[in-house]
């Protein structure tokens, strides 16, 4: 209080006003930004989104109104969405915002009084009571029983008791017993502090300080998007430029003759289907995840989910349950464990693998008796059936375990009505109830090391025995060591009492046992996390909690080596090489503050892994903001998180990660096998157009014809690919390197053997009928189909990049293909022989023999992509899967 200059009257009206001047309004700073028009025309910075425009301008020289109508749509729904969720993300900080406390009770001149929160100037001094949300910084300076719940910042399932008490100048923020901090939550009791810092100089305002500077990443889909479009674009000017010059120099083309093949040639080399393809995918993608409890935020994350190396996950609620659970029941003879997760009843007591009747062991039921009537909450079911603590959950774990044993703790309560009690402080480390039971009863719970010095004897099967020190402060050790939060509960009878002292409980008492409690794993996060490994995911535990804790649920979940978790000091101590070298070794932090989560996410992005990081805290947010993928819960979260998040977990299970993880491995593969499908048609456009230049010969495509083909088979072929679902071994193969392009080497490979393909059947078809002497329509005509052909077919080869399509599911599989083929078809013959059709493209009607050929190239290509299928399986992919083995 000296160093603020405070005195325990609280501060004047003018102090507090020239300090209010000097320091400024306790209130968050709003982020400058963007202005909307400014955000929204930054969605059309984008090389693929510049070729889309060009594609515009092109047909509409070519007075195809309605095809640049469609495409500059196709731009502005893009550039919306973009717009929207960018929108969102711009939320997370005004979320922190919301959070501060709007009014504080605070001493002004030895008046206590209720202003706004806005006003409080460092040294002010502030009463704090249950309900209160801390409206600053405090060092307190007296306390009566006060808990805080600061799971917001330390990830802490349980409130944190305060004492006004020094603490090291390195002790880490959950181990700030003797501060209040801005935003959380008084659970219990009272307090008075005095306010250090306001504003942004909080420990919120810092974590809003970090979420503002982070940087977001963009999405490796649209990295590797927008490094095709560059090459596509070079592809484009080069081979567009060749072709003028070939046509110019070598052929007798005229300029004007020119200019439409240079344009026939940009048109069929632009995807225009390729962004609409992407967002449908993305959409059917969200559409599945949803079903499976992830709610997806923002578009592009659900591709990226498809690519994660690694998950670093908040223990608290996402692999634990985040409520508080009686595991182990030690008595001086005995040890029981409890089945069971949650504050719901199902679960039983056994002893050696077997059941137990409470009511064949007095000494348990004595113990489970005395936890809840010396107890100060209660467990309720709400109208959807989850049950819930109102109070302490560690109190409210004892409530759950009596209904597990078999009792009833509202008739319990009744039959043994307390006449007095001393309440929980931190002084002494004990709660004391005296109940009417046999003429009196005291109940004595709290911290084992104290209890122990208050018992002479301990209760067995046979009546009472000194206490074995040796053995309880062994079972203290191991139990503590498996990740147990430990409770001694005792008793002593207290004949004619009517109330109670410290004097009371002071000696003498008989020790019934110690409770072992923990926040247990979730079962399905125990499998998830097997599945993660299987999936050749690698997943690090980043907890606030404290190290042992976190060592016990890891080696209960599978991650990492049992080895010393490493704490939030160590990580401090580190340079970003060590650190980088430090997360690669190690998979279990302890201890994290809101800098080593994001610092740890940063070196492990710097090891070039691709990372989702979970988090359901404001201290969570800047990581999650900066992560590849933010996930953040969606029942426990707070809402910062969640608006720093790509993603939020309906039902906050890790489980739910890992399905979320294979629907973005399926949208993926759903996207590769679009782009596989769709370049083969540009290709073999282009081909066929360069083709006929080179030899001189009139064009065999003309640009609306193209336009056409474009049109037809993404949104009829193209939208039947985003429908796959998901491949038998995907969660068996390893995650897609971020740094593997879009395109590997086989891919363009199979690209252009697909495109040579086309080009063969389609300038075939349209030599051939030229040679029988039909008209130019005619064979116009026939090289379309031809095309349109080769591509229905090549579809079902695209259903699998490796795998036969010669099988019932291979053919039959995705019911929404042989739909879109027969949309096609219909789409062909109105093309081929509606008049108006004819008329506007320039076709020709087909006889049956002709549409025999077309069918039979059509069928080649699809045998002669399997052979190459084929031949890739036994030569390539065997040999290298043997050499591997």
């Amino acid at each position: 209080m000296d160093q603020l200059r405070s005195q325990p009257a609280g501060l004047n009206a003018t102090e507090a006003a020239d300090r209010l001047e000097l320091h400024g309004k306790n209130r968050l700073p709003e982020a400058a930004g963007k202005s909307a028009l400014q955000r929204f025309l930054a969605q059309f910075h984008n090389l693929l989104i510049y070729i889309l425009l060009a594609a515009a301008m092109v047909t509409a020289a070519l007075g195809h109104w309605l095809d640049s109508i469609v495409i500059v749509g196709v731009v502005l729904v893009n550039s919306l969405i973009g717009f929207v969720q960018e929108g969102k993300a711009r939320q997370a900080l005004e979320s922190i915002r919301k959070m501060l406390s709007l009014e504080a009770t605070v001493l002004r001149d030895g008046n206590q009084s209720r202003i706004a929160a806005e006003s409080l100037v460092p040294g002010d001094i502030v009463l704090l009571k249950s309900g209160d949300k801390v409206p600053a910084d405090l060092r307190l300076i007296d306390v009566k029983n006060l808990e805080i719940e600061e799971a917001i910042l330390t990830g802490e399932s349980e409130p944190t008791r305060k004492a006004a008490g020094e603490v090291t100048a390195d002790a880490p923020l959950g181990d700030r017993r003797c501060m209040a901090f801005s935003s959380t939550m008084v659970t219990q009791g009272k307090g008075l502090g005095v306010v250090v810092e306001t504003g942004r100089n909080t420990e919120i305002g810092r974590i809003s300080g970090m979420v503002a500077a982070v940087e977001e990443l963009q999405t490796p889909l649209l990295r590797k998007i927008g490094h095709f479009g560059k090459w596509l674009s070079a592809a484009i000017g080069v081979g567009s430029a060749a072709v003028f010059l070939f046509g110019w120099l070598v052929r007798d083309y005229t300029l004007g003759e020119l200019f439409l093949a240079v344009v026939s040639i940009a048109v069929a080399a632009i995807p225009e289907g390729l962004p609409p393809i992407m967002t449908i995918t993305l959409a059917i993608g969200v559409r599945r995840m949803a079903a499976r409890h992830a709610i997806i935020r923002r578009l592009p994350a659900v591709e990226t989910l498809g690519s994660v190396t690694v998950i670093c996950a908040d223990k608290t609620g996402t692999l634990t349950r985040n409520e508080m659970a009686v595991a182990k029941i030690i008595t001086a003879e005995y040890v029981f464990d409890v089945t069971g997760t949650g504050y719901g009843p199902e679960g039983t007591l056994q002893m050696e693998g077997g059941p137990v009747e409470i009511h064949s062991q007095p000494v348990l039921l004595e113990m489970v008796r005395a936890g809840i009537l010396c107890n100060d909450s209660k467990v309720v079911q709400n109208e959807i059936g989850h049950w819930r603590v109102i109070g302490n959950p560690t109190e409210g774990a004892l409530h759950t375990l009596a209904s597990k044993a078999g009792l009833d703790p509202a008739a319990e309560e009744e039959r043994h009505q307390r006449l007095d009690a001393i309440p929980f402080e931190s002084d002494h480390k004990y709660m004391a109830t005296l109940h009417d039971h046999g003429g009196g009863w005291i109940i004595v719970k709290g911290a084992p090391e104290r209890i122990l010095q208050m018992c002479r004897w301990q209760k067995t099967a046979d009546g009472r025995a000194a206490v074995d020190h040796d053995y309880w402060e062994r079972k203290l050790e191991e139990t503590a060591s498996e990740g147990n939060r430990l409770l001694a509960i005792a008793v002593r009878p207290a004949e004619g009492k009517r109330a109670i002292d410290h004097a009371d409980v002071g000696s003498d008492l008989v020790l019934l046992g110690f409770f072992g409690l923990m926040d247990p794993p979730r079962e399905a996060a125990i499998k998830a996390v097997a599945a993660c490994h299987s999936a050749g995911i690698s997943v690090k535990m980043i907890t606030g909690d404290h190290a042992a804790t976190a060592r016990s649920i890891a080696r209960m979940l599978g991650i990492g080596d049992d080895r010393r978790p490493v704490t939030g000091k160590d990580l401090a101590e580190k340079d970003p090489r060590e650190l980088a070298d430090m997360v690669a070794d190690h998979d279990v932090f302890a201890r994290t503050s809101p800098e080593n989560k994001l610092s740890l996410v940063q070196a492990l992005q710097a090891r070039n892994e691709l990372v989702a990081m979970t988090g359901d805290g404001v201290n969570d947010a800047p990581a999650l903001k900066r992560a590849d993928i933010g996930i953040a819960m969606g029942i426990k979260g707070s809402e910062a998180a969640k608006e720093a998040a790509e993603m939020v977990l309906a039902d906050d299970n890790f489980a739910s990660i890992v399905h979320a993880v294979e629907e973005g491995r399926t949208v993926y593969g759903n996207l590769r096998k679009t782009i596989l499908f769709l370049l083969p048609t540009n290709g073999g456009q282009c081909s066929v157009i360069i083709a006929a230049i080179l030899a001189g010969m009139v064009l065999p495509i003309i640009p609306v014809q193209i336009l056409w083909v474009n049109m037809v088979t993404v949104v009829t072929l193209a939208m039947a690919l985003a429908f796959e679902s998901a491949e038998r071994d995907l969660m068996k193969r390893p995650p897609i390197r971020p740094d593997e392009p879009i395109l590997t080497g086989h891919s363009i490979w199979r690209i252009a053997f697909v495109s040579v393909l086309l080009l063969i059947i389609s300038l075939g078809g349209f030599l051939y009928m030229q040679g029988q002497g039909t008209t130019i329509e005619y064979a116009r005509s026939t090289a379309v189909n031809m095309l349109v052909a080769g591509q229905t077919f090549y579809l079902f080869n695209c259903r699998s990049m490796h795998g036969s399509a010669f099988s019932r599911g291979g053919l039959f599989g995705n019911k929404v293909i042989w739909i879109a083929v027969a949309a096609l078809v219909l789409l062909q013959a109105a093309f081929t022989y509606a008049p108006f059709m004819q008329n506007l493209f320039g076709t020709a009607s087909l006889d049956a023999a002709t549409w025999g050929a077309i069918l039979v190239a059509g069928f080649m290509v699809f045998l002669l992509v399997e052979l190459e299928k084929f031949c890739y399986r036994k030569w390539w992919l065997a040999p290298a899967a043997k050499e591997k083995g």
